[in-house]
């Protein structure tokens, strides 16, 4: 049964004379998806032909439309703001590599299959929802400006009800005070993609399961005349339901159609029902948007006859208009005053400072809407919250700012999973599989605990202790254990002539400073013990160790790893070691080595211009072991590493590479997807040498690739051909693998 809540008396004094006058008049927008821009066209109708709003009630897509309306804005703002909002954003809450921390983007970049999964008190757990609906209370809260949350919805230039649905007692709620970008998201939730919402102690979903177009509400409200819009999906017929998706629509819209009919009967003979022909149009194409409003607006026409009786005078449409403009200035005003206190609900075990420093946000601050969704990012971009959302309440002293963070639901220990496969079509394919389990917030600073497993081609087991020093997080310490058996193939003109196996045993101990979002400097101590074995090559196994110091400074701001389009990624790290060979069973390997220096520098970096982008990489490396034997040398080949190459088919201690590469996103321009499609080109320089003084520019290898790539919330995918000045040729198969 719907939850109701009665009209203020200060409302219903203000309606008195409009009562006397004429019959008043209620707006019911059903919901729809997409194809809630018809509600638009009938608004437009209704505007046009003098006709006012006295209440107005929706559910999904309704309730935004209702909403907006109900704020004061006009058809035609809505039709600005509707049209011109990033509608397929809100079914991504993944955060955008860029602003994420720089271990959080090596950890993306590891991790590519998407999971959401934890580990809590003993069991399994997951989100409640597909998507968590932070990406889509941002879409809300821009549309509505930053308005403040209202004691009551009949506050608003025109008195306003949102429906939802109550998870737990499927009986319809009906949302009447509060905030109303919240009261719009419950009214929209779909159980399953989204996650429920949560107000007043109760988990609301999509008010379609229960009222999906809430007459009732509106005659609740006052209204002696109702305007109904209904845009319901049809049933689909036998032969549509042919898939697990169709079924599961089929049974959502058996429930909408459901409440739809049992609203209808409540339908008098002076009421209006307006039916928009958008069967045939997508609830989750937000392309047809244009289309779906011209139909509401022709619908609205054919129902002139009715709706023409409603309209009232110029001067009294005039007055009706002052009114509302009048009332919206109530929430207007307040927003262009300064933020007076900033209260941090933090439903997380991450530290109130933290997150203060992280938003940026001031007290005595005028704040616009783009200022505030940019500190809510870099508040989420901390991966630590399932939403991070914000509210103003308005005060005589100003605007007070409540900032609410809820700690992922999931956690707090977490799972991650890797899948990549890579394939030149003449070796042996590469298969791996990577799954961590961290363990979070085991110290107060924010300590975690990491374990990680590599199988297939190559074997890896790690484990790692990384331990925040302040409570800002810049500064950190790290303990790392790891065990990695990998091939450690040998090449001679591009053709495998021995292969080898690579047993290692490492411990890392590191101190590191973060630099904002995007880089570290660290510095530690690193030693090992290794076996090299090959039972033909080798008489028995060649075993080594290293000890020493490293350095290393890293910045990262590219929007993806391997297909960029914008920002840089630099990585300088130094090497010093102390390395010791048992070379009883040495065959071939050469002199041994005593002390080493290494240091390697990578650069990659990416400009975009529209759907063309130029990406450039670089790669330096040596190695000062007096021309001695090391395990620690640099390799090239590969795909967009000396593409035509096998994979590390020249390696050596030093290292000189540079490549130019164009990507052009045939995707998004010719096919117009949302998924991008890149056409790309590569011309690429470099080659290893065994000794310094041997060390010629002149020795370069030239090559080129043509590929096909896309890069998706799996990771990338790449097919692709390269080529040598030296003749050789290989063709790519990449599938999660990042280059």
């Amino acid at each position: 049964m719907a939850t109701f809540v009665s009209i203020s008396a200060t409302a219903a004094d203000e309606k008195t004379t409009v009562l006397k006058e004429r019959p008043t008049i209620g707006l019911v927008l059903s919901g729809g998806g997409a194809k809630g821009a018809a509600h638009i066209g009938v608004l437009q109708v209704l505007e046009a032909n003098n006709i006012p709003v006295d209440y107005i009630a929706g559910t999904s897509i309704g309730a935004y439309v209702a909403g907006m309306y109900a704020l004061g804005f006009s058809a035609d703002e809505i039709e600005t703001i509707m049209l011109k909002g990033e509608w397929d954003k809100g079914y991504s809450d993944t955060i955008p590599r860029e602003n994420l921390s720089f271990r959080d983007k090596q950890l993306r970049d590891k991790y590519n299959i998407p999971v959401h999964v934890g580990y809590k008190e003993g069991s399994i757990t997951s989100p409640s929802g597909l998507l968590q609906g932070q990406t889509m209370s941002y879409l809300l809260r821009h549309s509505t400006d930053l308005v403040e949350q209202f004691g009551d919805f009949d506050d608003l230039a025109i008195p306003y009800r949102a429906v939802a649905t109550n998870l737990a007692t499927s009986e319809a709620v009906v949302l009447s005070k509060g905030s109303i970008v919240q009261s719009m998201q419950a009214s929209a939730s779909v159980p399953g993609a989204l996650q429920p919402a949560s107000i007043d102690g109760m988990l609301l979903v999509d008010g379609g399961i229960a009222n999906n177009m809430p007459i009732d509400v509106v005659k609740a409200m006052g209204a002696d005349i109702i305007i109904a819009v209904d845009i319901g999906s049809p049933l689909a017929s036998q032969t549509q339901l042919n898939s697990t998706i169709a079924v599961l629509e089929q049974l959502s819209t058996i429930l909408t159609q459901a409440s739809t009919e049992k609203q209808k009967k409540l339908l008098t003979e002076q009421d209006i029902l307006i039916r928009p022909w958008i069967d045939n149009l997508s609830t989750t194409d937000f392309s047809i948007m244009p289309q779906a409003l011209v139909i509401g607006e022709q619908a609205a026409q054919l129902k002139y006859e009715q709706l023409a009786k409603l309209s009232i005078s110029d001067e009294a449409y005039q007055d009706y208009l002052r009114n509302k403009k009048q009332k919206r200035t109530a929430w207007v005003d307040p927003i262009k005053q300064p933020v007076y206190r900033v209260v941090l609900d933090n439903q997380s075990s991450i530290n109130d400072k933290l997150i203060h420093d992280r938003l940026g946000i001031s007290e005595g601050q005028v704040v616009s809407k783009d200022e505030l969704e940019a500190a809510l990012q870099r508040v989420y971009a901390l991966n630590q919250f399932e939403r991070v959302d914000a509210e103003f309440t308005d005060s005589e002293d100003g605007r007070i700012l409540t900032v609410t963070s809820k700690a992922k639901g999931w956690g707090p220990n977490y799972f991650n999973a890797g899948f990549n496969w890579e394939d030149d079509f003449s070796l042996d394919s590469s298969v791996s599989l990577n799954l961590a389990y961290t363990l979070t917030n085991i110290t107060d600073n924010g300590g975690e605990w990491r374990n990680e497993v590599e199988l297939g081609l190559n074997k890896r087991f790690s484990t790692e202790f990384y331990q925040p020093l302040d409570r800002d997080q810049d500064f950190y310490a790290l303990t790392r254990f790891e065990y990695e058996l990998k091939n450690w193939d040998i090449y001679e003109k591009n053709e495998r002539i021995l292969e080898l196996e690579n047993e290692d045993v490492s411990l890392i101990g590191g101190l590191g400073a973060n630099l904002s979002s995007y880089g570290i400097v660290e510095l530690g101590f690193i030693t090992e013990r290794g076996t090299i074995s090959n039972s033909v090559a080798l008489n028995g196994n060649f075993d080594y160790s290293t000890y020493g110091a490293y350095f290393k400074v890293a910045y990262d701001t590219l929007n993806s790893i391997s297909f960029p389009t914008e920002g840089n990624r630099l990585t300088l790290t130094v090497h010093f070691r102390n390395e010791d060979y048992d070379s009883n069973d040495l065959v071939t390997l050469g002199s041994l080595s005593d002390e080493t220096l290494q240091i390697e520098a990578d650069w990659k970096g990416a400009l975009r211009l529209g759907n063309h982008a130029v990406v450039g990489k670089m790669a330096l490396a040596t190695v000062e072991s007096d021309d001695k034997f090391t395990a620690h040398f640099s390799s090239l080949g590969g795909f967009l590493n000396l593409s035509g190459f096998h994979k590390n088919a020249l390696a050596g201690p030093h290292k000189v590479f540079g490549a130019a590469i164009y990507q052009y996103d045939l995707g998004r321009d010719v096919l117009v997807t949302d998924l991008p499609l890149y056409l790309g080109v590569s011309a690429e320089a470099g080659n290893v040498w065994y000794t310094r003084d041997v060390v010629d520019l002149d020795d370069l290898i030239y090559s080129g690739s043509l590929y096909l790539g896309t890069d998706t919330s799996w990771g990338p995918a790449a097919l692709g051909f390269g080529f040598t000045d030296t003749g050789d040729k290989s063709i790519y198969l990449f599938v999660g693998k990042n280059f």
